[in-house]
């Protein structure tokens, strides 16, 4: 039955957001329920129930909605409490990954923000390359699943009503192959990924960019990129106007965007790294940053700036990068990472590894606005909602000095109905003996090992020592038996589950085709073409039917077809990986040249498995040139 609330006092534009969480939070307002004192207070969150009334007091419209969550959660286990949170951030969110294929649906925009809701996070930006709309510009985002004006506007209002503000995240100089790509644009292009600087034509291109970014929401903030621009200056605009200095170019460029930010009343941001590489000697600041004096008197003025780190596990690090902020005159916005791109589930170990430090530092160094990425880097295979664990992690530290790991456990099962134990499974995909735990770029050991191909088996030396079908087992056996514990998690965990029972028989399929063909096994290679492959052939359909149901609940249809086209390769390979065996074995060839080869090692990361294959598909499946 659900519990009865009667709610007075500050309430004014709340009710929408109480009235969209009932349902999914089994409450209902009633004037016969337990009455609540609301108050607007300029501090602290106060969540209280005593002698039968309860109260709540909260300064920001997100904060009551993370003190109805408190309430609910308290009274399910005792019938008086206190509870008193102080707010560490001004800013908290999410920025999720719309523009490496996958879409999401409004549907699950809105899902999204009713956990962010319930977390306390009060800030989304969806990245948008493309992916949203251009009037009269037909190529711009085609086929690719753009998000229409209106559609935008209507994440706006749902956000609106828990006090989420929607910021627009898209990119204003690097990023743009997905436009450039088109004969339409090719007017617009420096290289393939960067816009042309300096030309009028690209600054009204940008400004109708900008314009419909901003026109269905209510926030004046923008996030205009500018991340990676790799090349710029180098291309047709060296064969325009000759050499010039890229940082030149950059902050000429960075003028021209916020002079059209300026006309239209927006407050823009970018990411740093193009000032910190300007003046670092390391593409990924790991030691010796910079003396940050030469590029200091160059940037223009009234720009945030947002200062990316996904894997960093130093505080001294992540303190030392801060300053050279501050030195810079610019107190940065935190952006961190879920750790999940080019792997088929969040890795929550990995990203507890580097948050916790990272969100320590920022509040010790007075930082006053972060938010959580993740990113879906090589055809976005991953469901988002296995990082609701890192999202809970990102407001947990937004509403406490320091993180209380119990609190935290508590507040995850409680806003996503998953165990944290749960959340934190996923992480084995990857986090098997014998990868480099020390490694910047987490290993993404199921990834490679499920695409790459079996005849060839170019990570085969790789893991040979590993033995990673019994390892895959095991996995797929404590999967299943969070599956069946825990209803919830059959959405998050049904692709992984699937994936595991692959990944125990072709993780090393490869492996025992090369030995049984050295040691001349026929016996054994018969058993691995008539039982083994045809098995593991059935495993990697079912895998692909549930994948598919995952993505097209998920997100709009664009974009599947990349995996498609990835899963029909690797069941054609696996057909032809038969086809091999069974000619060699009836003596219609005398050999497998696929066979004959010794196997090299791939992944040569010092001290074990790092990641392979990071944004580079075609690495896994074959070394031959790959029409693209």
């Amino acid at each position: 039955m659900s519990l009865l609330l009667k709610f007075d006092g500050d309430l004014e534009g709340l009710e929408g957001g109480i009235r969209t969480l009932e349902p999914y939070l089994d409450f209902k307002m009633s004037f016969s329920g337990i009455p609540v004192k609301v108050r607007w207070t300029n501090g602290d969150i106060r969540v209280a129930l005593k002698d039968g009334k309860g109260s709540m007091d909260y300064s920001q419209d997100i904060h009551f909605f993370r003190a109805l969550g408190l309430f609910l959660e308290a009274h399910q286990e005792q019938q008086s409490f206190e509870i008193v949170e102080t707010p560490q951030f001004k800013t908290n969110g999410i920025m999720v990954d719309c523009s490496r294929n996958a879409v999401m649906k409004p549907t699950t925009v809105y899902k999204l923000l009713r956990h962010m809701a319930m977390m306390g996070l009060n800030m989304l930006m969806l990245y948008t390359e493309d992916t949203y709309t251009l009037e009269g510009e037909s190529f711009f985002g085609y086929l690719r699943g753009r998000y229409s004006a209106d559609e935008i506007k209507a994440i706006d209002d749902y956000a609106y009503q828990f006090g989420i503000e929607i910021i627009p995240c898209i990119q204003t100089l690097g990023h743009m192959s997905m436009v450039l790509k088109w004969p339409e644009y090719s007017y617009l292009s420096d290289n393939e990924h960067v816009l042309l600087a300096g030309e009028e034509k690209t600054y009204e291109f940008i400004e109708k960019m900008i314009q419909a970014a901003t026109a269905p929401l209510r926030s004046k903030r923008i996030h205009i990129g500018m991340d990676e621009a790799w090349g710029m200056g180098l291309g047709r605009y060296l064969n325009r106007n000759g050499y010039r200095d890229a940082l030149d170019i950059f902050n000429s460029h960075l003028e021209r965007v916020m002079e059209i930010t300026d006309q239209y009343g927006l407050e823009p941001m970018i990411w740093s790294d193009t000032y910190l590489h300007a003046a670092s000697k390391q593409e990924f600041l790991d030691d010796d940053v910079m003396a940050v004096g030469d590029v200091t008197g160059s940037i223009p003025q009234g720009v945030q700036f947002v200062y990316w780190d996904y894997f960093t596990r130093d505080e001294t690090f992540y303190r030392d990068i801060i300053n050279k902020h501050k030195q810079l005159g610019l107190l940065p916005i935190f952006a961190g990472g879920v750790v999940a791109c080019s792997t088929f589930a969040a890795n929550s170990a990995r990203t507890f590894e580097s948050t916790n430090p990272a969100l320590n530092t920022c509040k010790q160094e007075g930082v006053k606005e972060v938010f959580v990425t993740i990113w879906g880097d090589d055809a976005a295979e991953y469901h988002p909602f296995t990082a609701l664990l890192g999202f809970q992690l990102y407001a947990e530290h937004s509403y406490a000095a320091q993180l209380d790991m119990d609190k935290l456990k508590r507040r995850v099962k409680f806003c996503t109905g998953i165990d944290f134990e749960a959340f934190m499974d996923l992480s084995l995909l990857d986090n098997m003996e014998g990868i480099n735990r020390d490694n910047r770029w987490p290993p993404n050991v199921s990834k490679y090992v499920f695409w790459q191909d079996p005849l060839l088996g170019l990570h085969d030396k790789d893991i040979e020592h590993l033995q990673l079908d019994a390892y895959y087992r095991d996995v797929h056996e404590r999967f299943a038996e969070r599956w069946q514990e825990q209803e919830e998690c059959s959405e998050y965990f049904r692709v992984p589950l699937k994936l595991s029972s692959v990944l125990s028989i072709k993780s090393e399929i490869g492996i025992r085709m090369k030995a049984s063909y050295d040691q001349g096994d026929r016996d054994g290679l018969r058993s691995i073409a008539e039982q083994d492959l045809p098995e593991l052939t059935r495993r990697v359909r079912e895998m692909r039917e549930v994948h598919r149901d995952q993505w097209h609940s998920l997100n709009k249809p664009f974009g599947w077809e990349v995996l498609d086209l990835r899963y029909s390769g690797l069941l054609g390979r696996i057909d032809t990986a038969a086809y091999r065996l069974k000619e060699y074995l009836s003596d219609s060839i005398d050999s497998i040249g696929e066979l004959e080869e010794d196997k090299l090692p791939l992944d040569l990361t010092p001290n074990g498995l790092g990641n392979g294959i990071w944004r580079k598909y075609k690495k896994i499946v074959s070394p031959n040139v790959l029409l693209e």
